[in-house]
C-alpha cells in the first residue's frame, strides 16, 4: 500500500474520530480503569475480605487507596498528554489551512488592485490621447497666428496669398502641423541664433504667441508624465512637430534670457 495514501487515510480517520468525539485512547483508558476497578474489587473480596478491609486503620487504607490509584492516574496522565498533543496538531493544521486562505485572498486581492491600477492607467491614458488632438487642435490655430505674425503680409519675404491659404486648408482638413513644419523649415535655415530667437519673440505679438504655446504644450506634457510609466507617450508627443517646436521655444527663451536681457 502507498504510504502516502494510508497516512491520507490514518489523517481521515483521526480526523472522523476527533468529528464524532470518539478516541480509542479514551475507550481504552475507560476499559483499563473498569478491569482495574474489577480487578482490585475481586482482591479485596477474596484475599482481605470486605469486613476485613472496613476495620483496617485509616493509615493502612489510605496507603492502599493510594497504591491502587496510582497506575489509574498514570495512566490518565499519560492519556491526556497524548489528547492534548493531538488538539495541538488539531490546532497546527487549522492555523496552517487559515494562513493558506489569507495568503490566497491576499494574492487575489493584490491580483485586483493591479488590474483596477492598470485599467485605471489605461483609461487616462486613452483620456489624455483625446484630450492631446484637441491641443494638437489648439496648438495649430496659435502655431499658425505666430507664423503670420513673422511670415504674414507687412513682413520681409512675406508668404503669397497661394501659400498662406494652402496651409490653412491643411489645417481646416485634419493636418494640425503644417505650420509647425514650416516654422521648423525657417528656424534651420536662419543664419545664427539672434535671427532664429527673432521668429519667436521678435515682436510683443511673436512673444505672447510662443509663450501661449509652450504653456499649452507644458500642461500637456506634464499631464502625459502623471500617466505615462514607460514614456512612450511622452516621447512621442515631443516627437511630434508641435513638440520640436515646444523645446525650440524653451531654447531660444533660455538663451534670449542669458544673452539678451541684461
Amino acid at each position: 500500500m502507498n504510504p502516502a495514501a494510508a497516512k491520507s487515510s490514518s489523517e481521515a480517520e483521526n480526523d472522523a474520530a476527533e468529528r464524532s468525539g470518539r478516541d480509542w485512547r479514551i475507550w481504552f483508558g475507560l476499559t483499563s480503569t473498569l478491569v482495574w476497578l474489577w480487578l482490585g474489587a475481586y482482591y479485596i473480596s477474596s484475599v482481605v475480605g470486605w469486613r476485613s478491609f472496613a476495620r483496617q486503620p485509616a493509615e493502612a487504607l489510605g496507603g492502599f487507596l493510594e497504591g491502587a490509584f496510582a497506575p489509574l492516574a498514570f495512566l490518565w496522565l499519560v492519556i491526556g498528554y497524548f489528547l492534548q498533543q493531538r488538539e495541538l496538531s488539531s490546532n497546527t493544521r487549522a492555523i496552517r489551512l487559515q494562513y493558506e486562505q489569507m495568503r490566497r485572498t491576499a494574492e487575489n486581492a493584490e491580483v485586483q488592485a493591479r488590474a483596477i491600477s492598470d485599467n485605471e492607467r489605461h483609461q487616462r491614458q486613452e483620456t489624455l490621447l483625446l484630450i492631446a488632438d484637441r491641443v494638437h487642435r489648439q496648438l495649430a490655430a496659435l502655431v499658425g497666428l505666430l507664423w503670420m505674425s513673422s511670415q504674414g503680409p507687412g513682413n520681409v519675404g512675406a508668404a503669397s496669398d497661394e501659400v498662406i491659404s494652402d496651409l490653412w486648408g491643411r489645417v481646416g482638413a485634419g493636418d494640425p502641423e503644417a505650420f509647425a513644419r514650416q516654422f521648423l523649415a525657417l528656424y534651420f535655415l536662419a543664419e545664427g541664433p539672434r535671427q532664429r530667437y527673432d521668429l519667436f519673440f521678435g515682436s510683443e505679438v511673436r512673444t505672447r504667441h510662443s509663450e501661449t504655446i509652450a504653456a499649452v504644450f507644458g500642461r500637456l506634457l506634464r499631464h502625459a508624465r502623471a500617466c505615462d510609466s514607460d514614456g512612450m507617450i511622452v516621447d512621442a508627443l515631443l516627437g511630434s512637430g508641435h513638440g520640436r517646436l515646444y523645446e525650440i521655444i524653451e531654447e531660444l527663451r533660455a538663451w534670449g534670457e542669458a544673452n539678451l536681457e541684461r
